[in-house]
């Protein structure tokens, strides 16, 4: 099986393993917790994997939480595994294996949870992987990247049982569990307008060739479920978040948690009636492929969820750059602050008489509160649920497939798909200046891609009359790395 080269293990011995396991299966077992109540002193095994940047966070968490012991750090990358494992060490005393392929530690019975930090493609898989073998998970968002993948995810966690906690932690957050639950008092009238904002800089990353992948990286467990592919510098470690094949644009990197934020205020919302999409790659040309501006436009009835997506420096709207403006008949909440209607001075939010808050099964911020369900086994328990974690990841991959399939127009803030909405008008008005002052764009040169308007059932999960559109709710993937048709 593999493993990453360990001392005294070669480079061909290495490639040789890594080949004969990607044919192989991992065997299916339970762990010591399996459908049992975890004493309160009884040690709970991590096994980590994908260790760079946001998976550093999953170490420092696990390595801080009384109780948690970090067994494997998995990364198909050797460059990352000496620091992560030097953390461990000085933290928890012990040293954990280090492994290329999660197959590894699923195979192994005293694992109990499986912490998921990998590139987007991997989580779903990782985590059906993980739940079939008898772990629970602490998964990244977005917790899929393509919308039948996630509902599978969330039938199999269903299925066997296991806690699935979802990486949107503000979830957890008591002043945004407030907001929330003040917005579906009523007491501020009916949510009109439920807006999430990304406004984060994010540079061209120019282009790179390809070439070999370096011998300290198993490019081809990188790959896992995408299409086979030439390496580039431009995938590994960062910038696969702007490729089709491995990422979903800002709008479900970044964008996942405000998105989170946005449908949460929407009483009883799963999947809208209907999306539409409509941006570009301004203001550069590279190798990225995802929009690095992007407005999606999506219908609950009484309320729009509306999502900004703004890769240069821009002007916040109600001071947000990354974070909500909920948009209510008595006013405004931006962030966590209330503005009434036709003033510019805050006002105390309305007293509630009883609020739900976060953290119902305990636990001490999101990676407590995952802890203290897997002691408990309520999935009841978690505050960022799979389920939840499906549909707000789902609502970016319904704008991304309306924008994918979108056509070239003119850039105009008079388009006929917008017609008659004023707020989503107001919102591309918004864009267009900003594009021209902060980008300095010649608008009249510009080409602004029109994304189709997709009609989405919300119980099947599926989008209605638009076969193109449907085959992009999942992908072809690539043996043996394959997410199965159903749980």
């Amino acid at each position: 099986m593999s493993t990453t080269p360990r001392r005294g293990l070669n480079r061909r011995e290495f490639v040789k393993q890594s080949a004969l396991l990607a044919g192989s299966t991992f065997a299916i077992g339970g762990t010591k917790s399996s459908g049992n109540i975890l004493g309160a002193n009884e040690a709970i095994r991590v096994a980590c994997a994908g260790i760079r940047g946001r998976g550093a966070s999953h170490v420092d968490a696990f390595t801080t939480i009384k109780g948690c012991e970090v067994t494997y750090l998995v990364d198909p990358d050797q460059r990352v595994f000496e620091a992560r494992a030097k953390t461990v060490k000085e933290r928890s005393g012990n040293s954990p294996k280090e492994v290329a392929d999660i197959r590894r530690a699923l195979d192994d019975k005293n694992v109990d949870v499986v912490s998921i930090a990998t590139p987007n493609h991997w989580h779903a898989l990782m985590t059906i992987w993980a739940c079939q073998a008898g772990k629970d998970v602490y998964v990244e968002k977005p917790m899929s990247h393509n919308v039948h993948e996630g509902r599978v995810a969330v039938d199999v966690a269903r299925k066997t049982g296991r806690i699935v906690q979802h990486g949107t932690q503000n979830r957890s957050n008591p002043d945004k569990s407030n907001v929330m639950e003040v917005i579906k008092s009523g007491k501020l009238g009916k949510l009109l307008v439920s807006r999430g904002l990304c406004y984060k800089k994010r540079p061209s990353i120019g282009m790179k060739e390809t070439k070999p992948a370096p011998s300290v990286l198993d490019f081809n467990l990188w790959t896992g479920p995408a299409a086979e592919q030439a390496y580039h510098e431009n995938l590994v470690p960062y910038n696969w978040h702007w490729f089709w094949d491995f990422g979903n644009g800002d709008i479900g990197n970044q964008g996942v948690h405000e998105m989170d934020l946005a449908r949460w205020a929407i009483p009883g919302a799963t999947l809208p009636k209907s999306v539409l999409s409509v941006g570009g790659r301004f203001g550069y040309k590279d190798q990225g492929q995802t929009a690095n501006t992007q407005i999606a436009i999506m219908d609950y009835g009484d309320t729009q969820l509306i999502f900004e997506v703004r890769g240069w420096t821009s002007k916040p709207y109600h001071n947000q750059g990354v974070g909500n403006v909920y948009h209510l008949e008595s006013g405004i909440i931006a962030g966590t602050t209330y503005y009434p209607k036709d003033s510019d001075k805050a006002a105390p939010l309305p007293k509630l008489e009883t609020t739900r808050g976060p953290a119902v099964g305990g636990g001490e911020g999101h990676f407590g509160n995952f802890v203290a369900a897997v002691r408990s086994r309520k999935q009841e328990d978690l505050n960022a649920d799979i389920l939840e974690g499906h549909y707000s990841s789902a609502l970016c991959h319904l704008a991304n497939i309306s924008y994918r399939l979108g056509t070239g127009s003119p850039f105009t803030t008079k388009l006929p798909a917008f017609e008659g909405n004023a707020a989503a008008l107001e919102t591309l008005e918004r864009a267009a200046e900003h594009l021209k002052d902060d980008v300095m764009l010649d608008l009249a040169q510009t080409e602004l891609r029109v994304g189709r308007r997709l009609t989405v059932d919300p119980s099947s999960e599926s989008i209605m009359g638009d076969e193109d559109a449907k085959a992009l709710l999942t992908r072809t993937y690539r043996k043996p790395f394959t997410v199965p048709d159903v749980a």
